[in-house]
């Protein structure tokens, strides 16, 4: 694959987190210890789920002709040694059977892992600010991806600071797997303690808030907006009226403004220790004004749009070829990448 030449480092960083669920899978069927009821590879298998994602998608988008390139080939090397030492750590602490994040033990392991945290991921943080605020100002590849990329930095980048309002919520006392009591110094559950009854799979609570569920829908808003470009891409072929690329770009606007949105209300229902699946009026009249306001953006933008033909001067632009794009994106480019 051609990524694994131009981006080395990021891409093997994210075969290492895919290899990481691959072994954690293994590890929660041979491994009963658990962690706040849940395995204690659940985390480690999580994380490696959401870095594998984000790196990949890190490393396609660097691999575009961009301005500043010689500052993103430094910060994206950081950005992949602050992930591998973080969620190594997570790792070790769940082979140990204990907890990774905010952990008051005493025992040296612990001692310097949390030291390493509280430096890696401010680290991690503001490489990806910076490789953000680089690129959320240049175009890349066509209108629609150009929105989707700069909307999903953003959201991204709010997303991955939302870890930080953990601290709000508290301390907590939890067991080790081996029953230890430890103290906690943060959770992620506003109204409840950590490990309570959660949702399949996500494990997100079913009782209180929790803000690790506007942390996941900000920190993969641009995967989630790059695909919907994607689609659109794909189905224009057939739908006349989306064949014109500024309807495209509108209806990819539009769904990062809803996107955003949602991040914000389920943000608002964890800081207020409500449930996903428990919202009260003014949530659910929330919600209902989000999708109303989306959908009828989005259709005025089909209707009014032109109903376009694959000949015509809106859709035959978007039909041209990856290397011609990235040919036009390099010479823009060329001044500053060298």
């Amino acid at each position: 694959m051609e990524l694994f030449r131009t981006q080395r480092i990021l891409m093997w960083t994210a075969t290492l987190m895919a290899a990481l669920v691959v072994v954690g899978l293994c590890a929660m069927a041979v491994d009963d210890r658990m962690l706040l009821g849940v395995s204690v590879w659940a985390k480690p298998v999580k994380f490696g789920v959401a870095f594998a994602l984000y790196t990949a998608t890190l490393a396609w988008l660097l691999d575009h002709p961009h301005r500043g390139r010689r500052w993103t080939r430094v910060l994206a090397p950081v950005f992949a040694a602050t992930a591998v030492i973080d969620v190594g750590f997570i790792v070790v602490q769940a082979a140990r059977g204990t907890f990774s994040h905010f952990n008051s033990q005493a025992d040296p392991v612990n001692s310097i892992g949390q030291v390493v945290f509280t430096t890696g991921v401010p680290g991690l943080f503001f490489a990806n600010l910076l490789i953000a605020c680089i690129l959320l100002w240049q175009r890349i590849g066509d209108p629609a991806t150009t929105v989707a990329i700069r909307a999903g930095l953003v959201i991204s980048v709010v997303g991955m600071a939302l870890g930080y309002l953990v601290g709000f919520a508290g301390p907590q006392v939890a067991r080790t797997a081996s029953g230890e009591l430890v103290t906690l110094s943060a959770k992620h559950t506003f109204g409840a303690p950590d490990g309570t009854p959660g949702m399949p799979i996500t494990g997100w609570s079913l009782q209180a808030g929790d803000l690790r569920i506007p942390h996941f829908l900000g920190l993969h808003g641009m995967q989630i907006l790059l695909l919907l470009t994607f689609v659109l891409m794909v189905s224009a072929r057939r739908v006349p009226r989306i064949r014109d690329q500024r309807t495209r770009t509108r209806i990819v606007g539009i769904a990062a403004g809803g996107y955003a949105s949602a991040v914000a209300i389920t943000l608002w229902q964890a800081l207020h220790g409500q449930s996903l699946v428990h919202p009260d009026a003014g949530v659910l009249c929330a919600w209902a004004v989000v999708a109303a306001i989306c959908v009828a953006a989005a259709v005025f933008s089909v209707w009014a749009g032109p109903a376009g033909s694959a000949e015509s001067s809106g859709g035959g632009e978007e039909f041209v070829d990856e290397p011609t794009l990235r040919a036009e994106g390099a010479r823009s480019a060329q001044s500053s990448t060298t």
